[in-house]
């Protein structure tokens, strides 16, 4: 299979990457930036900087990963914006693909896209699937808008799955990669009252989905990416002390959150009790459905 993916020096995308090389597939990625690509990527990837790039030899189904990292910046008016536009317009360039493509009668079987659980919004402690109505507010008009762009492939005869992804775990990156220093020091503790749910799924699982998504023709619209277990934040605190043996008596108190961070502490405050309805019923299998499961293989590497 020949296989595009935006996002693909990302933390979930390089995995995605080795797995489909090792798979036998060609890949070819997007960058904004080509040479660092190469220097990442493993030489056989194909690399540019434009979907249009790749249209003389045209994927057969397509990952879109990309976008600004959400909480890299305090959430100003035009870093808002930024966060939305990143999306879109990678999404945008994807979908023009795909129309081009399709006027030749070549257009890729299915686009794979991304979306965050962040869609939900604040959600409390209610159990959210893919049905569950969402809290109004800027993480989730975020989603919406990177969703809606991606569904208008279908209408040049893509299948269209939107993968509404947790905090991403393993070594080496993501999630655990800013927590860990400060977990291993014995000064990890909750954030405000901790009762705050973290949908979360281990990097492999999420590789897992994505490919199980790719190759299941009947699957299309909205998906929860995100381990069977949710937990809440003072779970999540418990688990990585038991793990590193190491306190976890600390609390951030939330107004110091509010105060620092501004409307981005909603990330850190809020959160969805986000379960995998439709891919669970779809028949994937999840290698790591708990934390502690997942943290054991992760500390262990």
């Amino acid at each position: 299979m020949r296989l595009l993916i935006t996002g693909g020096t990302g933390f979930v995308g390089r995995r995605l990457i080795e797995r489909a090389l090792a798979a036998g597939h060609e890949v070819m990625v997007i960058s904004r930036d080509p040479e660092r690509a190469r220097r990442r990527l493993p030489h056989d990837v194909r690399i540019g900087d434009d979907a249009t790039d790749f249209a003389s030899s045209p994927p057969e189904a397509i990952v879109n990963l990309a976008g600004e990292p959400i909480a890299d910046r305090r959430w100003s008016d035009p870093q808002k914006t930024r966060l939305i536009e990143s999306r879109r317009h990678a999404t945008r360039d994807v979908v023009a693909l795909c129309e081009q493509l399709a006027q030749q009668g070549r257009a890729p079987r299915v686009l794979v896209s991304g979306s965050a659980m962040g869609f939900y919004g604040d959600q409390g402690d209610r159990e959210v699937t893919e049905e569950t109505p969402p809290h109004d507010e800027f993480a989730h008009r975020l989603c919406r808008a990177w969703e809606a762009e991606a569904v208008k492939a279908e209408a040049f005869g893509v299948r269209v799955a939107c993968l509404r992804t947790g905090l991403v775990l393993d070594a080496g990156g993501g999630t655990l990669a800013k927590l860990m220093p400060a977990f291993k020091l014995g000064l990890g503790g909750r954030l405000g009252d901790g009762r705050q749910y973290m949908p979360w799924i281990h990097r492999e699982d999420l590789v897992s989905a994505i490919e199980f998504l790719l190759a299941e023709s009947s699957l299309s619209g909205a998906f929860n990416g995100s381990a069977p277990n949710p937990v809440t934040n003072a779970e999540f605190t418990r688990a990585m002390g038991r793990h590193l043996h190491r306190p976890t008596a600390l609390c951030v108190p939330a107004p110091l959150l509010k105060l620092g961070l501004g409307e981005m502490s909603r990330l850190l405050l809020t959160g969805a009790r986000m379960r995998p309805k439709r891919l669970q019923e779809a028949g994937f299998t999840f290698r790591y459905p708990t934390l502690d499961e997942a943290l054991a293989a992760i500390v262990s590497r």
